[in-house]
């Protein structure tokens, strides 16, 4: 393995938030609405006289959008909760008899209530409320609010944004951001109702504030600067490689594209296509400074060696661009969603396919999942006992329970014994 392109020093520290928002999550906790609108005031320069936005905003908005926009909305959300839907039927109950009398199963319950967090930033974020709404919908939960920091140019959220809550089909919506949102989702105010969940993404303040309240509520990920592995091979087009980078350094800053190739021509030459891609792009250098500062280009000796590689990383995004790509995915366990061939590009994923956007980060595909409709579904296990099958475990019962020195599980079980 060589690094033809490395990470770049900065010698910038990480910014330390968690006391900030420690104090954030105890000032909604103990004055509810109150701080909300002043937090709002403060960090959004908005002052919303209601923070739960009504169905009149919400039909509005509806005309602040092209029909266009709104008809790509229908579609995506059309094709989501289809996959959905089909995720779904692979979740089955489950009853069986372990043993004669010994019923045992389990019942698939979706979460009471959901709070979904949509971004914020340079530009409106829809295709994050239909990911994180829609699921949550199809898994059955009773009440799904979701919530978006205010634009200071609507004095409220994007219109864009609210037309994608109401197609994906949320139940309420409120004018929230940052830190405070997720105080208000996890302990509840006079305008926001607690709820059992909060999923999607957002930026360092929101992730340290799920991070903080997962002790009381459930969350989906703690989400990182987004990212990609493009596994290449000599016969990849270059330039498509170039632009899937960049695409995926367009978030934000801290955005990573990774790529990892046996063919050190292609590696040279995706590093000239960047830089002329970039230029292309109206809002290029923003991107073109995140490739700079967190690119990397890594040259193996074979694909085999690049599979390694990418299950070290585990990558939220995971590109094959090689002409052996069905050999690779049988060596491939750790990534959030995989895009296979010159056709699946990561974009495809992000709007329109038809899978979550809404993935793990920073190593994090080791071991968890992205956002899917299972996120919002309990596996409950049960049990039915027949006389005769609750005499037939007895024994054993009360022999085990006595080796932890547990009595009342004892006399539990030995009280079922003889009743057959």
């Amino acid at each position: 393995m060589k690094f033809i392109k490395k990470v770049a020093e900065t010698g910038e520290n990480a910014v330390n938030i968690r006391e900030d928002v420690a104090q954030i999550i105890e000032n909604v906790r103990h004055r509810g609405d109150r701080a909300l609108k002043e937090l709002t005031r403060r960090y959004d320069q908005v002052v919303l006289p209601d923070l739960r936005v009504s169905q009149e905003a919400v039909k509005k908005a509806y005309s602040q959008v092209d029909e266009r926009t709104v008809t790509c909305l229908h579609l995506a959300a059309d094709r989501i909760k289809s996959f959905a839907e089909k995720q779904a039927g692979c979740l089955l109950p489950l009853e069986y008899e372990g043993s004669p009398g010994v019923v045992l199963g389990h019942r698939l319950i979706p979460i009471s209530s959901c709070g979904v967090y949509v971004p914020s930033g340079r530009f409106p974020l829809p295709s994050s409320a239909l990911m994180s709404i829609i699921p949550a919908r199809v898994a059955g939960v009773d009440r799904i609010a979701a919530c978006s920091p205010p634009v200071k140019a609507f004095a409220g959220i994007h219109p864009a944004v609210l037309v994608a809550m109401d197609i994906a089909g949320a139940d309420e919506i409120y004018c929230l951001g940052g830190a405070q949102a997720v105080a208000a989702y996890a302990w509840g105010t006079e305008s926001v109702p607690r709820v059992d969940m909060i999923v999607g993404p957002g930026n360092a303040y929101v992730t340290e504030a799920k991070r903080q309240v997962s002790s009381f509520v459930g969350i989906d990920v703690l989400a990182g600067p987004s990212e990609v592995l493009i596994i290449a091979d000599q016969d990849a087009d270059p330039d498509l490689v170039a632009i899937d980078l960049l695409a995926q350094c367009e978030h934000d800053p801290t955005a990573r594209g990774i790529l990892v190739t046996d063919s050190n021509k292609l590696a040279e030459t995706v590093l000239e296509s960047i830089s002329r891609e970039a230029c292309q792009l109206e809002r290029g250098s923003g991107a073109l400074k995140a490739w700079e500062d967190n690119g990397q280009v890594i040259l193996v000796d074979s694909l085999t060696e690049g599979a390694a590689i990418s299950n070290q990383f585990a990558p939220e995004h995971l590109v094959l661009l090689t002409g052996h790509n069905d050999d690779l995915i049988s060596k491939l366990r750790n990534y959030g969603s995989l895009f296979v061939g010159e056709n699946a590009p990561v974009a495809f994923g992000d709007y329109i396919s038809g899978t979550n956007h809404i993935l793990p980060t920073m190593g994090c595909a080791r071991f968890s999942s992205g956002l899917w409709v299972g996120t919002f579904i309990k596996v409950a296990s049960w049990q039915k006992l027949s006389a005769s099958g609750a005499a037939g475990l007895a024994d054993a019962c009360s022999h085990l329970a006595g080796v932890e020195g547990l009595e009342a599980h004892q006399r539990s079980a030995d009280r079922r014994k003889g009743k057959r």
